[in-house]
């Protein structure tokens, strides 16, 4: 059988794959990506996990969620009067399928623009020769070889699920199902108050769910500033949320109604918590089985990544790696960065990521967003530092838009001034973080910062008082 040749193949098109894909197109070269991901609807479709059950329909049921809650709680606070609030589950869920169709099928235009082969199945290595490595790509109509000088990994992760608990996505839930049921539960357990956790707890929260949220960890949000952490536990238990800490799962029982689990608190009471729906958030694992990684000699490590150097390249010649796969956050956004700096690799470009500079978001209510190091962080390697902080109560935008919960703060070295981090707890903390980004990308002071004229009135502008207060000459408070 006759393989097809290709300059790059990618394996995987979520975020990091066709963003690489991409980018080798649009720098000349001739490519391929392989994909296999089929829908609900048995369609094939690009967009990987990111798209099709996780950043992008999470995030339309986060805004709609949000709309209901404040038309049917905090519209009156705007002299705007409102009766009989209604839920269109379906509808709600209806639409949010028709945002993820949308974004897959830009998806394939851009694939047609960029001249880029679909290879519509699963990819195996075979091996290499002359120079190449060999791909399997079995499809729904057999199996096709094709041959690369370059390889590029980036077939993501999935969500982790426990051991002895079967996801159904029905009564247990991991992310794909959580953002699939056909009603509201009346109670709802989640277990895991990380980043997806919270975001899918959030929703069916204001959807009219009584949720209760268990966690492993001592610590609530330990990745997060210590003062993100508290105004976060301070506003999401008053929101509704019933977060428990330090527990351990004991077994879970699970019938056609619903699910109890036993388990026991930070004291060591035993506990009992029976609900309707469980949702499973423990985390995520790489995409690394199915490969046959050792017919070019390569392997995954312990924890399933593939051990890549700082430009994620593999020790296989000409073969990388990117995005959930490779070391670092699981982030599309770093995945994406990543997919563009290996393209422009193999073009002979010197591209380079600073991976101190990659935000990260937790889409809640209030959003929370950060990049650079936290606090403790900076204690714990004996840093000198100096701290700003500004409140959005204090600015008129925010409280003119009912969004005066949370702050910003700008932490910044004690003798340059550079920003070494900005944490914020806010309304649209994840747009106002890359000024941040951008600053700490040019090594900005915050003097830099204080320095940029802000438009008033603007959330922005409390991004600038922060960093006055980095040396004590906020202007509005």
């Amino acid at each position: 059988m006759a393989s097809e040749r290709y300059d790059v193949v990618v394996i995987g098109a979520g975020p990091a794959g066709y963003i690489a894909a991409i980018r080798a197109a649009q720098l000349g070269m001739k490519v391929a990506c392989a994909e296999k991901w089929t829908n609900p609807k048995g369609e094939l479709a690009l967009g990987g996990t990111c798209l099709n059950v996780g950043c992008i329909p999470s995030k339309a049921l986060l805004a709609s969620s949000e709309k209901y809650e404040e038309a049917a709680h905090h519209l009156g606070d705007h002299g705007i009067e409102v009766s009989g609030a209604k839920i269109d589950l379906a509808k709600m869920l209806a639409r949010k399928d028709g945002i993820v169709t949308k974004m897959t099928k830009g998806i394939e235009f851009l694939f047609r623009k960029n001249k880029i082969t679909w290879l519509k199945g699963h990819a195996r290595f075979t091996g290499e020769h002359d120079g190449l490595v060999g791909i399997e790509v079995k499809t729904a109509d057999g199996v096709s070889l094709v041959d690369a000088k370059h390889v590029i990994i980036a077939t993501g992760s999935k969500a982790r699920h426990l051991p002895g608990l079967p996801v159904d996505n029905e009564i247990v839930c991991d992310n794909e199902g959580a953002l699939a049921l056909s009603s509201v539960p009346k109670k709802l357990a989640v277990i895991g108050a990380g980043v997806i956790g919270l975001e899918l707890g959030s929703v069916w929260r204001r959807l009219g769910a009584e949720v209760t949220v268990l966690e492993a960890l001592p610590g609530f949000l330990a990745a997060c500033d210590e003062s993100v952490s508290k105004e976060a536990w301070k506003v999401f238990t008053k929101q509704g949320l019933k977060i428990h800490l330090g527990v351990k799962i004991g077994a879970v029982k699970t019938s056609k109604k619903g699910v109890s689990i036993a388990w026991t608190d930070a004291q060591g009471a035993a506990q009992v918590l029976d609900a309707d729906r469980l949702i499973v958030s423990v985390g995520r694992v790489p995409n690394t089985e199915g490969l046959n990684l050792e017919a070019i000699n390569l392997a995954a490590d312990e924890r399933g990544f593939i051990p890549v150097d700082g430009h994620c390249a593999t020790k296989v010649p000409n073969v990388y790696a990117v995005g959930d796969v490779v070391r670092g956050p699981m982030l599309a956004h770093k995945g994406e960065d990543e997919g563009v700096m290996v393209a422009e690799l193999i073009a002979g470009q010197k591209p380079h990521i600073d991976y101190n500079t990659i935000p990260w978001v937790i889409y809640t209510s209030p959003e929370i967003a950060w990049v650079g190091q936290t606090e403790q962080q900076l204690k714990a390697e004996g840093r000198a530092y100096k701290a700003g902080q500004f409140p959005f109560m204090a600015n008129g935008r925010a409280l003119g838009m009912n969004a005066a919960e949370g702050f910003v703060k700008v932490l910044a070295d004690a003798v340059t001034d550079e920003v070494l981090g900005v944490h914020i707890v806010g309304h649209g903390a994840s747009d106002l973080i890359s000024e941040a980004a951008v600053a700490m990308e040019f090594k900005a002071s915050s003097e830099d910062i204080a320095r940029v004229c802000h438009p008033h009135p603007s959330m922005s502008e409390v991004m600038r008082e922060a960093a006055l207060a980095v040396d004590k000459r906020a202007l509005n408070m």
